[in-house]
């Protein structure tokens, strides 16, 4: 189910009909089918400005764009018996509203050969699902989220996914997942058999599969446990604990890989852990962070939200081999000071220690250069960095233009030779209006 054409008209036309087709369905089927279907049409704005203070991979000083999207999703309910049918589908629909050749590549548009962005692209895809008591399966192209595969929503397009996923609450207290994804679109991509890739890492070999579960959902102490395999690469594990009481949150994260089969990114044996603390008094959160990788590689991951660190942020990871990094956060709800639906935060993340000298040669976190006839690491002895973000973002409450949202974020990363990032500011606004339809 896909719907991608080079002209405008076209696309319009195949992507709204994957969505009334969807429609039409539901009108044939059980009324179990309607029972609190939905589609919703999300209208996002999206302008971003990089400003490199360093000399960017491709030589640009900056790259801005501003661009438009459309994102329709249609949810169904399922057919009455014991096996229900169901089917979600989605549509999406980016238009050029300023770019440059000079200028392009921010993530938001697709770039041809020549490094312009295209003036419009379009995406459709679907899933059909299965459900049973409270277990679901399905089969497509859809979202997804775990905290060893997760699509990520961080430009004009989400990411997607195809292949099979299952989720179960036959447990109470407790959600099961599994999966297996063998297909990818990236974010500015119309065509779903693009690979995810990590920092050395990628889906090109096969796919990745994964299963695991939440637990004590319903508990102010919860968790998680979750394995993945991504193929030839690496078996990965992760756990979690929580703490969720009243003005406090503390959370402890843990991840650790090691390669398997023909290890195609080379010889891995990672750990990585993060550990934070959230105080909430009135208006104000205070957030403390903690986070430690232990290896000679990376910590690696696919799919753009696949890593559920708490210095994990905007712009960096913190994720270099052997690095320490620490985040404070301060957050305000200016609800209390009677502007209800506006929000504030800022955060600073400094990372130290990183030592990609010993990741394994030949791997891919340490390649043969021909042209050097020497390794090349991906990252040298001694490096560090660090990201400050500052966020406003205000949603309406109520009248004709509830839901509508606009978000301003400005991120500045500065890094030395060692850690190998790039020194840059970076300016989001984002506007988003969401259109709701249904239930049926």
């Amino acid at each position: 189910m896909k719907c991608a054409s080079p002209d405008l008209r076209i696309s319009l036309s195949l992507c709204l009909s994957l969505l009334t087709t969807g429609t039409a369905l539901a009108d044939e089927s059980a009324s179990g089918f309607l029972s609190g279907a939905s589609l919703e049409v999300l209208s996002r704005n999206f302008y971003l400005n990089s400003d490199y203070r360093s000399p960017s991979p491709t030589g640009k000083s900056y790259k801005a764009e501003w661009a438009q999207g459309f994102i329709s999703s249609f949810e169904s309910g399922f057919t009455p018996g014991t096996v229900g049918f169901g089917l979600d589908a989605h549509a999406f629909l980016g238009l050029k509203l300023d770019s440059g050749k000079g200028r392009s590549g921010t993530g938001l548009l697709p770039v041809d050969s020549d490094g312009r962005s295209a003036s419009d692209y379009s995406s459709g895809g679907g899933a059909i699902k299965l459900n049973s008591s409270k277990t679901t399966l399905s089969f497509g192209e859809m979202t997804v989220e775990t905290p060893v595969f997760d699509t990520s929503d961080k430009r004009l397009q989400p990411e997607y996914a195809t292949g099979f996923l299952l989720n179960s609450r036959e447990i109470d207290g407790m959600k099961l997942a599994a999966g297996h994804f063998t297909a990818f679109k990236n974010q500015d991509s119309s065509s779903s058999k693009g690979n995810f890739y990590g920092y050395g890492a990628n889906t090109e070999a096969g796919g990745i599969s994964f299963a695991g579960a939440d637990l004590f959902t319903q508990s102010p102490v919860g968790g998680a446990l979750y394995a993945s395999e991504l193929t030839d690469t690496w078996h990965q594990y992760y756990g979690n604990l929580h703490l969720k009481q009243p003005g406090i949150f503390l959370d402890g994260n843990i991840y650790h890989t090691r390669q398997t089969g023909q290890a195609l990114a080379g010889a891995i044996d990672n750990t990585a852990y993060s550990l934070s603390g959230k105080y909430t008094v009135g208006a104000h959160g205070f957030t403390l962070a903690y986070q430690k990788v232990e290896g000679n590689t990376p910590f690696d991951f696919v799919g753009g939200d696949s890593i559920y660190l708490a210095n994990s942020i905007k712009y960096a990871d913190f994720n270099g081999a052997g690095e320490r990094s620490w985040q404070a956060r301060y957050d305000l709800d200016l609800s209390t000071f009677g502007v209800p639906g506006l929000n504030f935060m800022t955060r600073y993340v400094k990372g130290t220690g990183i030592d990609g000298t010993h990741a394994p040669q030949g791997g891919a976190y340490n390649p043969f250069d021909p042209s050097l006839g020497e390794y090349v690491p991906q990252q040298g002895d001694g490096g560090r960095h660090w990201e400050r973000d500052i966020d406003l973002r205000y949603i309406v409450q109520s009248g004709a233009a509830k839901g509508l949202s606009l978000q301003v974020s400005h991120v500045s990363h500065r890094a030395n030779a060692a850690q190998g990032g790039d020194d840059i500011d970076r300016l989001y606004v984002v506007i988003q209006y969401p259109l709701n339809f249904g239930p049926f």
